[in-house]
């Protein structure tokens, strides 16, 4: 599932695309996905003009001219394309936006969503209504925002049992943090997936937050990580996948001590992590 990176990525193609542009027409090609869509949307959307694009966690939240905010949720294996001719829409091809260009010398836009297993979601809502959106209330922190540090992560952390790995996962804890960069910063901070979160104190915390920040960080400027199905809205590839230090590697040798890299189940969910560099 597309985590913080590859959604930043996925919302950063499409500012140039859809901000400051109409609607021109909006086709919905089935009902639902993982859940059922909004009654009316491709009417609801068109001749509405895009003034702002953000993300909340793993969400691309698009405002509207009229209040409205039109969210967007990948799932497992979503995906956006930008088109600057018509497109031949497929069998996944479920949702489009023909968007008018911003001068005359521009082509017209069409974003497409492709979503094979349908576990994506798209919603419309006023933007009165984002706190308390099913989705997006009670999230944490976003990890590179200003609210988020080593001393969040100590406050939050404090007296839970359980692995420090599955806290990542948490998003009521931190916004946007998916199993891939979980297993990549704690690596980079030297900290075992089945270290007890409670015990994340002092300069652990420090070098788990500073972790955090960088590989995320590194992830967005490489386009995210392509394991399966993440592409960008381009057509290219998240070359982050060539720089991942633990994750999917396995058997094959540490990058700083040779010693082969072990995985293990945390909650259903594959760990990867290396026992020298990680106590």
């Amino acid at each position: 599932m597309p985590e913080l990176p590859e959604v930043e990525t996925v919302k950063l193609a499409l500012v140039p695309a859809l901000q400051g542009r109409m609607v021109r027409h909006a086709h919905v090609g089935r009902k639902d996905l993982r859940w059922p869509l909004p009654e009316n949307l491709a009417e609801r959307l068109t001749g509405r003009y895009f003034t702002q694009l953000g993300r909340r966690g793993k969400y691309v939240l698009m405002m509207l001219d009229n209040a409205e905010v039109l969210l967007l949720h990948l799932g497992m294996s979503g995906s956006i394309r930008i088109h600057q001719t018509p497109p031949q829409l497929g069998k996944h091809d479920h949702f489009m936006l023909e968007m008018a260009p911003l001068h005359d010398q521009e082509p017209t836009s069409y974003i497409v969503l492709n979503d094979p297993r349908r576990f994506g979601w798209i919603d419309l809502f006023a933007e009165s209504e984002m706190p308390n959106h099913k989705l997006l209330s009670g999230m944490g922190p976003e990890p590179l925002g200003n609210e988020f540090s080593a001393a969040h992560l100590r406050a939050v952390l404090r007296g839970r049992t359980g692995p420090v790995k599955n806290a990542l996962l948490n998003q009521q804890l931190i916004a946007g943090i998916g199993n891939i960069y979980a297993s990549e910063a704690l690596f980079y901070a030297g900290i075992s997936p089945r270290r007890k979160a409670g015990t994340i104190a002092g300069r652990r915390a420090q070098r788990l937050a500073a972790s955090i920040v960088s590989v995320l960080r590194a992830a967005i400027e490489a386009g995210g990580t392509s394991l399966r199905d993440h592409v960008q809205p381009g057509g290219e590839i998240g070359y982050f996948v060539q720089r991942l230090a633990v994750y999917g590697r396995a058997g094959q040798p540490c990058p700083v001590c040779a010693e082969p890299v072990k995985t293990l189940v945390q909650s259903g969910r594959s760990s990867f992590y290396c026992s020298r560099c990680q106590g």
